[in-house]
């Protein structure tokens, strides 16, 4: 299994909009990036990731499972864009900030310290745990 983050603006889709879908889930769709939709070909059904709330809050305030592969972006015809589904998990029992992500020596070479603007991120599994341990995330 690998890890990954995914960001949204809470004001766009939110963890709430995440939850609402049950165990259908939702396309992570409307991605512009290739280097995100490069990672998001790397998917495999079964991963897992943080939800993460941009802007204001910068804080990962759930966990969400890949559940759907790659496949075409619904939100466009452009060929080029890919996504994958994912339903929500769990919430966290206290959402973890970036500025602690930040403050953690553990946590300098994540890409969401060196690249808080990418959408779609891998996780290493020793960041997974640490930020679990934050979040007051036994299991999920």
């Amino acid at each position: 299994m690998r890890y990954w983050l995914f960001k949204s603006e809470p004001g766009t889709w939110g963890w709430e909009d995440q939850i609402a879908k049950g165990e259908a889930g939702e396309e992570w769709d409307g991605v512009r990036n290739y280097q995100a939709r490069n990672f998001m070909r790397e998917m495999k059904i079964g991963d897992r990731g943080f939800f993460y709330h941009s802007l204001k809050e910068k804080s990962i305030v759930g966990i969400v499972e890949v559940i759907a592969e790659a496949h075409p972006d619904s939100t466009t015809e452009d060929p080029r864009w890919e996504c994958v589904d994912i339903k929500a998990v769990c919430a966290v029992k206290t959402p973890v900030t970036l500025d602690e992500i930040k403050a953690d020596p553990r946590l300098r070479d994540m890409v969401l310290v060196k690249n808080s603007r990418l959408s779609v991120q891998p996780v290493t599994e020793a960041e997974w745990q640490i930020i679990c341990e934050k979040a007051g995330v036994v299991a999920c």
